[in-house]
């Protein structure tokens, strides 16, 4: 019989002392999430940021000029926040993380009024022959409409379950991904990888989003050896939802959905 009290560590003792590792794993992957998509919407919006322009290369449209800012600044300050919320807990900040919470919960109604708006005025202004991915404008009104209310439902699951980060975690990130296509819609590189393919028809401008998400899922298991149930699940619900907005376009339901919108 072994002695013990010999040095020698047993095999449950080694599997102990790994846990620990992993959940500053998953705390360092939604920070590197995270700034991912920062540097996906500073290169989609790179026209914005830089020169105050919108996409590709003309000035803001007079008429929601102030909309399109005021949606810009909001946006960009809730990435920063989704870079910023898991170091501070990494570093055991957790009052400082707590008091941000709060301020992004106000920081997304903001982006759910302000996008919500900005879908309905920026049809408004948009001459009727204009068409994106294959929908008159009217038509691709259901996208920013339908996403900003996606987004502002993973966050509201997300503030729901605050208290659980297994849960409130992926909410944040997924609510996130919900509205990053309006950045990777405007980058020619990546757009152009599936536009004129199936993908592009089934999906629109969401295809790519989803293909991070996906990605994000595996190298999230690959860190921490535990598949995130609850990420996959809301990943999942946005597949269906991206390619049922799309379809949804078209439809005389939604045609009946944006004249009333537009009419207030």
């Amino acid at each position: 019989m072994k002695n013990m009290n010999s040095n020698e560590a047993l095999p449950s003792d080694k599997l102990q002392a790994k846990r620990p590792a992993f959940p500053a794993r998953a705390r360092l992957f939604y920070t590197g999430a995270a700034a991912l998509l920062l540097i996906l919407m500073f290169l989609g919006f790179q026209q914005f940021y830089l020169h105050g322009k919108a996409f590709p290369d003309r000035p803001l449209t007079p008429p929601i000029r102030t909309l399109l800012i005021s949606h810009g600044v909001a946006m960009s300050l809730w990435m920063l926040l989704l870079l910023v919320q898991p170091l501070l807990v990494v570093n055991q900040k957790y009052r400082v993380h707590i008091t941000l919470g709060k301020i992004g919960a106000v920081l997304a109604a903001c982006i759910f009024i302000l996008g919500f708006k900005l879908g309905i005025e920026a049809t408004r202004v948009t001459p009727p022959e204009v068409r994106l991915w294959n929908l008159p404008y009217k038509q691709f009104m259901a996208v920013p409409i339908i996403s900003v209310t996606v987004f502002a439902g993973f966050v509201t699951a997300g503030i729901v379950n605050r208290r659980r980060p297994e849960i409130h975690r992926p909410m944040m990130l997924l609510a996130t991904l919900a509205v990053i296509p309006a950045a990777l819609d405007r980058i020619d590189a990546i757009t152009s990888l599936y536009r004129d393919t199936v993908w592009g028809t089934l999906f629109g401008p969401f295809f790519s989003s989803l293909v991070i998400g996906a990605v994000f899922l595996v190298v999230k298991w690959a860190l921490t050896r535990s598949f995130d149930r609850f990420y996959a699940a809301g990943w999942a619900g946005l597949v269906v939802v991206s390619a049922g907005i799309m379809k949804l376009a078209t439809t005389q339901a939604w045609d009946g959905i944006a004249s009333s919108l537009l009419r207030y």
